[in-house]
């Protein structure tokens, strides 16, 4: 054994919007420990969102991580000198944590010329992803074709 097993810790859920999601993608979208500004950010991203949609914003962004939440993954598994890429399946932390991250790098890749700030970048990206478009979607869905071209190497699952 490796000793103890890490304690899972309970996400507080942020005061807006009572959600432990939104509190994740604030978390994540921090800079340097500047957790105001990253709650700004992600609070003026779902007023667009609510603005552009005419829905509630955390209806849409749940939509959102049910399209981009891949079921399967790729893990490299070392057996007899070679590393083989193991198709395994992803947890449900797991999967919104993956989420979560390709949201926040997806919305930063995004052009300056139509989207001028974070906020109006994130927003476009949650709204494409609850559209099933997107580069968030376009990454689960390189997940999933890795996954199934390796499904040969399924039987070196541990």
């Amino acid at each position: 054994m490796r000793g103890k097993t890490a304690t899972k810790r309970i996400i507080p859920k942020d005061p807006l919007y009572q959600s432990r999601l939104v509190t994740k993608l604030i978390t994540r979208s921090m800079k340097d420990g500047k957790r105001a500004v990253a709650e700004t950010n992600i609070y003026t991203a779902l007023e667009l969102v609510k603005t552009k949609t005419k829905k509630d914003p955390i209806e849409v962004l749940d939509a959102a991580i049910k399209n981009i939440s891949p079921q399967m993954e790729v893990r490299s598994r070392r057996v007899g000198g070679a590393a083989y890429q193991v198709p395994t399946p992803v947890r449900p932390n797991r999967a919104v944590s993956l989420v979560v991250r390709w949201m926040i790098i997806e919305a930063t890749k995004r052009p300056n010329k139509e989207y001028h700030t974070f906020s109006e970048k994130l927003a476009a990206e949650i709204i494409d992803a609850a559209n099933n478009e997107g580069g968030a979607v376009q990454k689960k869905s390189t997940m999933h074709k890795m996954a199934d071209a390796n499904k040969a190497f399924a039987h070196f699952r541990w």
